[in-house]
């Protein structure tokens, strides 16, 4: 991709405490990044930002933003995209938090597709697994991009799934895009860089930690239509993206299993709390 100033400009901007997409979008309708970061102190206080915001914007490490813009820069489908550009996808553009930024790779014009999110356990069932295998297939006939989380268990057998009947995915990372986790999944994140898109709002080299996965999970849900909960304990991840899934207006669908299956738990505790309970794929596409 082509850097730019104004790059420079967002990537320094991501760094500066308590300034998400919501933060970012009121700031910029009163200054341009480009004043922000050529502004004085003074300019920057009369904005209502505080000490440590000042500070960050006075300072911005730039050479951890110059490591990242020479990974952009190194491949034809790297691409930045702050929450201004119009390649960014107008119903994440739309949540409480948004991201503000991603960085992309593979093909862009996914993100702004209609998407179905499946999530679901770490540890599926072979039941889990097989409809996990056939939903992901059957909503890509339906036309739909089918957007995970790269994750062991029910996500990558989503990607998996599409990938195997020639579809579209996205994978959505809790790490940067230079730093695949887990790192078993380095040749399907491959395999999804070719006929997909990685999606991050981490710089490219960010290792996994614990806080990151439920920030990745609200980004999952955010791009998506609705969110289709595969094999969920009670206190899952996958129930966090379900929860993030209503708080943004988003359909819940989940499958049911045993009653007995401590893996199925979340899915029936999410059916009682009004999720639409799916039998077949038409039960999402309808």
């Amino acid at each position: 991709m082509m850097v730019n100033e104004q790059d420079k400009y967002w990537l320094a901007l991501y760094e500066v405490p308590k300034i998400g997409g919501s933060r970012a979008l009121k700031l910029l309708q009163k200054t341009s990044l480009t004043k922000l970061f050529t502004g004085t102190a003074q300019y920057l206080q009369s904005l209502g930002l505080d000490t440590a915001q000042q500070q960050a914007i006075l300072n911005p490490d730039w050479n951890a933003i110059d490591s990242s813009l020479q990974w952009l820069a190194a491949e034809d489908n790297r691409y930045l995209v702050p929450i201004t550009a119009s390649h960014f996808p107008v119903t994440l553009k739309n949540i409480a938090s948004p991201p503000l930024l991603l960085y992309v790779e593979g093909n862009i014009a996914l993100l702004s597709k209609p998407q179905i999110a499946m999530v679901g356990s770490r540890a599926p069932s072979y039941y889990g697994k097989r409809h996990a295998h056939s939903i992901a297939a059957e909503l890509v006939h339906a036309g739909l991009v089918v957007t995970s989380g790269l994750a062991i268990g029910v996500d990558s057998e989503c990607h998996r799934s599409v990938l195997a009947t020639k579809g579209e995915t996205i994978a959505v990372l809790g790490t940067g895009l230079a730093n695949i986790y887990p790192k078993r999944h380095l040749k399907l994140a491959q395999q999804i860089r070719e006929h997909g898109a990685l999606v991050s709002e981490f710089s490219p080299f960010t290792q996994a930690r614990p806080e990151h996965f439920p920030r990745r999970n609200r980004i999952v849900s955010g791009l998506s239509l609705g969110v289709v909960v595969i094999e969920a304990a009670l206190n899952s991840g996958s129930l966090i993206s379900a929860r993030y899934a209503l708080e943004q207006g988003r359909e819940v669908f989940a499958l049911p299993g045993a009653i007995d299956n401590p893996m199925a738990a979340g899915c029936h505790y999410l059916i009682q709390q009004g999720a639409k309970l799916v039998t077949q794929t038409s039960d999402i596409t309808d």
